[in-house]
Parts: C-alpha cells; sequence; structure tokens
C-alpha cells in the first residue's frame, strides 16, 4: 500500500501517471466532448433547455460513463461510446413511445399538479409532491405575488418547473410575505369582511368564531386576509 504524504506536491498535482498521458487527455476531453455533443444532438431540443426526469437521467448516465474513460490512463473509450448509443437509443425511444401514448407519457414524465386553486393551497397534492410551504411561498414572492388571492392556478409542471396563472379580479388572500418582516407586512391593506385560514388561505367571512376549523385543512389558526 503507497504511503500517504501530504507535503508530496508532484503526487497531489500531476499523479501517478507519466507526463504523456496529458497529451493523451487532451485527446480523450476531444472526443469525449464529440461524443456528449453528438449525444445531446440525438436527444433532442429538451437536453438543451428545461429537462424532464428523462432527459436528466440519460444526462447523469452520460456524465457517469464518460468520467471513468476521461480520467483513468488504463479505460479505453470505446465503453463510453458503447454506454453513450445505448442511453441515446433508449432516450429516442422513450420519447416516440411518449409522443404516441398519453398513458406512457405520464407514466415516464410525470403528471401536471395543481397547487393552488382559486386561491387555495391544495395540501394533500403539496404532500404527495414533496413540496414543502416555504418554498411555495418563496415562489409566488418571486413571481410578485403578495397573497394567494392573486393566484388563480398554480402549477407544478412534471419536471419541476411551475406556472403561475394570476386571477384577473383578485380578491383578498393569505399573505405570502415572511412574518417576520412586520415592516412590509404593516404595509398591507387588511380585509374588514374576510379572515383566512394561516394553513391553507380558506377564506370565511367576518364575523365567526375563530376556534371554529378550517373547512379545508381542519386547522384553526386564522388571521386577517389582506388585499392588494
Amino acid at each position: 500500500m503507497q504511503q500517504i504524504k501530504l507535503a508530496d506536491w508532484q503526487r497531489i498535482l500531476v499523479g501517478d501517471v507519466p507526463a504523456g498521458f496529458y497529451v493523451e487527455l487532451v485527446i480523450r476531453a476531444i472526443i469525449v466532448y464529440i461524443i456528449l455533443t453528438v449525444s445531446m444532438r440525438l436527444l433532442g431540443k429538451r437536453m438543451s433547455s428545461q429537462m424532464g426526469r428523462n432527459e436528466m437521467v440519460a444526462l447523469v448516465s452520460l456524465a457517469a460513463a464518460i468520467g471513468v474513460p476521461l480520467q483513468a490512463p488504463d479505460r479505453g473509450i470505446l465503453a463510453a461510446v458503447v454506454i453513450a448509443i445505448v442511453v441515446v437509443y433508449i432516450g429516442r425511444w422513450v420519447a416516440e413511445k411518449a409522443f404516441s401514448s398519453k398513458r406512457f407519457e405520464k407514466l415516464s414524465e410525470g403528471n401536471v399538479d395543481i397547487i393552488i386553486k382559486d386561491s387555495v393551497l391544495d395540501l394533500r397534492n403539496m404532500k404527495r409532491v414533496r413540496l414543502t410551504r416555504e418554498r411555495l411561498v418563496a415562489q409566488l414572492r418571486s413571481s410578485s405575488i403578495k397573497h394567494t388571492g392573486q393566484v388563480k392556478r398554480l402549477y407544478m409542471e412534471a419536471n419541476g418547473n411551475f406556472t403561475l396563472i394570476e386571477d384577473e379580479q383578485p380578491k383578498p388572500g393569505l399573505s405570502v410575505l415572511p412574518r417576520w418582516d412586520k415592516d412590509f407586512n404593516a404595509l398591507l391593506k387588511k380585509s374588514d369582511k374576510l379572515m383566512v385560514c394561516q394553513t391553507c388561505g380558506t377564506t370565511q367571512q367576518k364575523p365567526f368564531d375563530t376556534n371554529t376549523p378550517c373547512p379545508n385543512c381542519s386547522d384553526k389558526v386564522w388571521t386577517e386576509a389582506v388585499e392588494i
């Protein structure tokens, strides 16, 4: 077993390979670059845009196949070429199958989920897709949304991205601003007619008993709804 010496800078920087390997490494890098470029081109435009789960699997598989022969002098590049051919073939087959079968498309790509419907959070879908409330409200804030009453629909796409459809006639809703930002929250106009569930955004007309369970999520934490 080789003894490790922390002061052995030649081993740390150069490694235990002859200097000629670095010339070979340039050649390997060029070949690998060509393999990846051709593979990405054959897999389609989705690989260079927003990737779905199939494109992500293909990309990770290509990265795993390319990494070893790129750095290991005792490994040939042919194995990486074979793996790249298999990955491209499977990727194209899945894409063609998904195009011709909606059922297979949902099975391979996943479904679109409604996260907010008519200003109310769908807690069941959020739990199923493992979406936390903090990530949700952060997404709304990044879209310049101040409260849930401005949201008609929020979809979580199959690739994990969000699509927001704003309500043309916003109504009072649950603030998505951080609760610790009291100065900004104080600037929001509070509704004098509606209370809102802090958990899901369901609204109720005033006056009513704040110990009443929310009809949507059964929580009992209510706050004043805010307007734009």
